[in-house]
């Protein structure tokens, strides 16, 4: 269960890193007020999901997949470039994340 709760936060974790620049483009208290919101709904459930997980674990997975999830994010909805080495240091990323996975202790 605390591994589908970290996916969750790490899904969160995109969209609050994402909305900052959505939230910059249309300078309104309302557009400011997501990532405000966000960012309480993530640290919350980072930290159930630390109930079940080791902290180092559980963080480096969720900084890890949230900063590819951003990149990746940010091509899609905002028009960034990624070069094919920047792709390639995202992909030893998440093999770095899945090698934190496959041998953590439960």
């Amino acid at each position: 269960m605390a591994w589908a709760i970290l996916g969750v936060a790490v899904i969160t974790e995109i969209c609050w890193a994402l909305s900052l620049k959505w939230a910059a483009t249309l300078a309104t208290w309302q557009a400011s007020s997501v990532p405000i919101i966000l960012s309480f709904i993530n640290m919350g459930l980072l930290a159930l999901a630390m109930r079940g997980l080791p902290a180092g674990t559980a963080y480096a997975v969720w900084t890890g997949l949230g900063a590819v999830g951003v990149i990746i994010g940010g091509v899609v909805f905002f028009g960034d470039r990624v070069s094919v080495i920047q792709a390639c240091f995202m992909a030893l990323t998440v093999i770095g994340i899945v090698g934190t996975k496959l041998f953590s202790t439960p």
